[in-house]
């Protein structure tokens, strides 16, 4: 038997070239099965449409000292309250359509007690935030906007002042703070005068994908690499034990 010198050596030989097309054929199979999977998974996807964009009270879709859940994330609320004279809070670095600047929080207390942070407005100088924010004298108030989860608090925080639009951290701040409080906050629709309105777009609509077609696609993509992983061992094997049969006749 002539010595086979390497592995390719055997893999061009016409039965292993056939054996190659035919794998390469049943690969280009299966990754088309993977691909029609994947456009089942695409096309039978469930698109989560919310009502956000109607107002609701906040109160029927938030609950004190509760988390800001899916369902009540991003939406159009409004409330009524008192809003805290003194209790204001200028946070620095707010990105607002693509400028840096300045929002001005109140303390609102809510008609059933809970405190809740509102978001009045943003302005780029950080003269005007102050000014705005002093001349805010309380009293009653009307509360509109959109309802978003608190923002994590800063290490910064507590050396530098209050930063992040953080409910934990405000309520720290304030000096007279309800024993519970409103786990979001609401950007106001209407500014304050003197601020620009906040942008808080309308949240994207959740799209739930069909996992199972999701994982047929997944299965016949590894089938597709098993068939030419299968080609290549059974050459290697091939050329391996020609290589024993040779070391044994020498």
């Amino acid at each position: 038997m002539p010595n086979v010198s390497t592995m390719w050596t055997v893999a061009r030989r016409p039965r292993w070239i056939a054996a190659l097309g035919f794998a390469l054929a049943a690969a280009a199979a299966f990754a088309a099965l993977g691909q029609w999977q994947l456009a089942r998974s695409i096309e039978s996807a469930i698109v989560v449409v919310r009502a956000t964009e109607t107002v609701v009270s906040l109160e029927s879709i938030a609950r004190p000292d509760g988390p800001v859940t899916s369902a009540s994330a991003g939406q159009l609320v409004s409330t009524s309250g008192v809003a805290v004279a003194g209790d204001y809070v200028v946070l620095p670095a707010r990105i607002n359509n693509g400028q840096a600047g300045y929002w001005v929080v109140e303390h609102v207390q809510t008609a059933g007690g809970p405190s809740l942070a509102v978001a009045l407005g943003w302005t780029e100088n950080t003269a005007i935030a102050t000014s705005v924010a002093a001349a805010l004298t309380g009293g009653p108030t009307e509360v509109s906007g959109r309802y978003l989860p608190t923002e994590s608090p800063q290490d910064i925080d507590f050396e530098k002042g209050v930063r992040a639009m953080s409910t934990a951290a405000l309520m720290n701040d304030w000096a007279d703070a309800a024993p519970s409080m409103y786990g979001g906050y609401v950007v106001s629709s209407v500014p304050a005068d003197g601020l620009h309105a906040i942008a808080s777009p309308k949240p994207l609509d959740d799209v739930t994908l069909n996992w199972l077609n999701l994982f047929y696609a997944a299965e016949w993509a590894v089938f597709a690499g098993f068939a030419v992983f299968l080609w290549f061992r059974l050459v290697r094997d091939t050329w391996e034990r020609e290589q024993e049969e040779v070391g044994t006749v020498n």
